[in-house]
């Protein structure tokens, strides 16, 4: 296809891509999906090599927000049976991250619960930054605590963070129609807080909400203007108990797309699968490895993911390599500034962006509010048609008594 050809080339030169041409790769057919993962793979391979970066999620804080994200298990007037908790002190923290660091992780994704902290929150997770970091050296941390206050970002830097988590989740035209209770522009402003305070920004999106093919351009061109270093790729889990529970609406190859629409996008940006991969790749997980070049290891923040040990398996076998922590993750290009990388002069340690982080109401990034899942067989399913086989709560980790699934 001249189309793929004009898109490896543009990949490779970092030239951006034209809306037509990303709307494109959305309505490519089955037929053609093979050969789109392999364009968008050189792409992938010529910037990130053959490496996976993981990173692992620690909930600090869990359920009981005041916001109305409609994706979300922890929003207001959710019924969704996850685990409630309040503060993780600094040691349940560290020691919770240490089962993600031992399995391979090089990031932690420390993310809470709720609208955005307040200053003794701030204070908080600084102590738990600094806990982590000191028992783990070369560890990169990436905060995800909701909507910054003036000076927050600063402060959150000075006590370690390598980076700042905040999703914009959709376009901005259709914002409004998943949350009442702030506004698009407030995720756009805390992303320049981060970045402003020379934290490594990492900012994504979640598919599967309903949107439109419009939409979804819309918010990876958004991105790509906001220029953060990480950009998680969420997918929807339509968990119970929330508005979005009967939204199942995505497939592996759609998926696979949009994925590939993110890294032609985004090129030298570093992709992460975040929540939902594997209820709605499933099988098909290995190939994502060819269009993103990191994800998250074990469960998320309210659902479980695949097994820890599943996961670096599905790297090996799929011909692909863990990331180590002497390794830079961005292209050389991209390194030097506050915090966007290892060695950088303002951050405590490397940094790379991630989801990373987590995504504060971003259901997944980050690992997400939106849940992850386990694996399990998927037939065809009448769209709409929930399937709660496919959905299990985390009861384990962060937060419980039982050993985490890393």
């Amino acid at each position: 296809m001249d189309l793929l050809n004009t898109l490896v080339d543009k990949g490779l030169r970092r030239e951006p891509l034209s809306r037509a041409e990303a709307l494109a790769v959305l309505g490519t057919s089955d037929e053609e999906l093979l050969d789109v993962v392999a364009a968008a793979g050189k792409v992938r391979r010529h910037w990130f090599g053959r490496r996976v970066k993981l990173n692992y999620l620690v909930n600090l804080k869990s359920g009981l927000c005041p916001e109305d994200c409609s994706y979300c298990s922890q929003r207001l007037g959710s019924t969704a049976g996850i685990l409630k908790y309040t503060w993780l002190k600094p040691d349940e923290a560290s020691e919770a991250a240490a089962a993600g660091l031992a399995g391979g992780a090089k990031r932690v994704c420390l993310v809470a619960s709720g609208r955005g902290p307040t200053d003794r929150d701030v204070d908080r997770v600084s102590d738990t930054i600094k806990a982590i970091k000191d028992q783990n050296e070369g560890v990169e941390v990436c905060a995800c605590l909701g909507l910054l206050s003036d000076g927050q970002a600063e402060r959150l830097r000075e006590a370690g963070a390598d980076a700042y988590n905040h999703n914009l989740n959709t376009s901005e035209a259709t914002y409004g129609e998943i949350t009442s209770t702030h506004t698009y522009a407030d995720r756009v402003d805390t992303v320049q807080k981060a970045h402003a305070a020379g934290l490594s920004a990492c900012s994504g999106l979640i598919a599967g909400m309903g949107e439109s093919d419009e939409d979804l351009v819309d918010v990876v061109f958004a991105l790509r203007e906001l220029d953060p270093d990480s950009v998680p790729v969420n997918f929807l889990i339509p968990f119970e108990g929330t508005p979005l529970a009967k939204e199942w609406n995505l497939t592996p190859q759609r998926c696979l797309r949009i994925l590939a629409m993110v890294r032609f996008v985004c090129p030298d940006i570093e992709v992460r699968i975040a929540g939902g991969r594997e209820v709605h790749l499933r099988t098909m997980q290995p190939l994502a490895l060819h269009l993103a070049n990191s994800i998250f290891l074990g469960d998320y923040l309210t659902s479980e993911g695949q097994a820890g040990k599943a996961d670096l398996e599905m790297i090996a076998d799929a011909g692909f390599e863990v990331e180590g922590a002497d390794q830079v993750t961005l292209p050389e290009h991209r390194v030097g500034g506050c915090g966007t990388q290892e060695g950088a002069e303002c951050g405590s340690h490397e940094s790379s962006g991630a989801v990373g982080g987590c995504g504060s109401h971003a259901g997944a990034g980050c690992g997400s509010h939106a849940g992850g899942g386990v694996c399990g067989s998927a037939g065809e399913v009448p769209a709409g048609e929930a399937r709660t086989d496919l959905v299990a709560v985390r009861r384990r980790g962060a937060g419980t008594d039982l050993a985490p699934n890393a």
